[in-house]
């Protein structure tokens, strides 16, 4: 459950529950009066795809004012008000935000935004060490621009950072003390410095992995190339072109991982040579040749290449293969035969096509063991499915 309280700062609350939303969860609304001063109504239906309970006397008979609380798994408010901060400590219930807050057992997470005064107030200072001590979970608030030219610590902090700290409080830290490493994006291959050999990845689906490790407790670093997705805060990023500079990445990087996913789509070609020019179609005619060479195999170097015997020990590798066929038993027999021979500890396989999974929030994967037995199955958004492949993982 989201409550946004009546702030200047309710505008950033829109993108609390997007980022809720996109992660795969039910997210339920209680804005205050106040709050939907801020923000329309129609707006926060639309992206929490529930409606917006606002008031204490609805849904009588369905008892809602207690029922809500009893049924959330979270509770966020953000922004929390100097005020609404002020009637939380005290335990008062005098609008719907107040009576689900007491009738839950959930954990809370507030994001506190006001002026830097009101921050600093003695009265919010004590307030903020009441709701500590209960084990209310603060994020923030951080420093910078305010309302007008007014600038200093009470603004509300970033959505993304809001997400993070509220997921971290539910979901399992089953990762904690790991290292993983996950490869994410399409690996671009020069032909001349306007042009070059790409793929439709997005880097959504390696973005959602290094995401849901991080909120699980792993220590993250995201090897990316060419991200058309923002990257996750709270991850060491490394950001590379092509495909060589993404296996000099990741030989760097797996020397200390627990875990290396490899969900980059990866070019296996790349052009004999670059050209230092642009190419000009009056000098090339009708047709232009280009000769390529391989890559280098990237997983297959960690497995059972250069890199396997820097690997530690219990290093578990997982490789993706995004396949066109269509028929069922013939995408898994490609998948089996892929990990037999890459030699990896799990294969992740999707099936993509003109219109599927490229750049699409959804998708569908099995996961293979080294057997080649399919292990564990799943469907939904790119972030219920990551985190599926880490409950698989652990």
């Amino acid at each position: 459950m989201v409550g946004i309280t009546g702030g200047i700062a309710a505008y950033k609350a829109v993108g609390v529950v997007r980022l809720l939303v996109l992660a795969g969860h039910d997210v339920q609304i209680v804005a205050t009066e106040s709050a939907l001063r801020f923000v329309g109504r129609p707006t926060l239906e639309a992206l929490s795809r529930n409606p917006v309970h606002s008031e204490l006397y609805e849904g009588v008979t369905e008892v809602r004012h207690v029922a809500i609380g009893q049924s959330a798994d979270l509770i966020v408010i953000a922004p929390a008000t100097a005020n609404s901060l002020a009637k939380l400590a005290a335990g008062l219930a005098d609008d719907l935000l107040g009576n689900t807050v007491l009738a839950s057992r959930a954990p809370l997470v507030v994001a506190p935004a006001m002026h830097t005064e009101m921050w600093q107030n003695p009265a919010t200072v004590a307030n903020i060490a009441t709701l500590r001590a209960r084990g209310v979970r603060v994020v923030g608030p951080a420093s910078g621009q305010l309302t007008g030219t007014d600038s200093g610590p009470g603004r509300m902090s970033e959505p993304e950072d809001i997400v993070a700290a509220a997921l971290a409080a539910v979901l399992p830290q089953d990762l904690a003390g790991r290292r993983i490493t996950v490869t994410a994006g399409g690996t671009r291959e020069p032909l001349d410095p306007v042009r070059f050999l790409g793929n439709r990845s997005s880097g959504k689906q390696g973005v959602a992995l290094a995401t849901a490790a991080r909120d699980r407790g792993a220590g993250v670093t995201l090897i990316a190339a060419h991200l058309e997705v923002p990257p996750p805060k709270g991850v060491d990023l490394v950001e590379v072109g092509t495909a060589e500079e993404l296996a000099g990445a990741v030989a760097r990087a797996a020397v200390s991982a627990d875990v290396v996913v490899m969900a980059a789509a990866v070019a296996d070609y790349r052009p004999e040579a670059v050209a230092e020019g642009k190419i000009k179609k009056e000098a090339t005619g009708e047709i232009l040749e280009l000769r390529l060479v391989r890559n280098p195999h990237i997983l297959a170097s960690l497995t059972s290449g250069t890199l396997a015997d820097s690997r530690p020990a219990g290093q578990v590798v997982i490789g993706f293969a995004a396949e066109t066929e269509a028929d069922d038993d013939a995408l898994l027999a490609i998948a089996k035969a892929k990990v037999l021979r890459k030699g990896a500890d799990f294969l992740v396989v999707n099936r993509v096509g003109w219109s599927e999974v490229f750049a699409s929030d959804d998708t569908r994967v099995s996961l293979l063991d080294r057997a080649g037995s399919i292990v564990g199955n799943a469907v939904g958004d790119k972030m219920s499915v990551a985190h599926r492949i880490l409950d698989l993982l652990v």
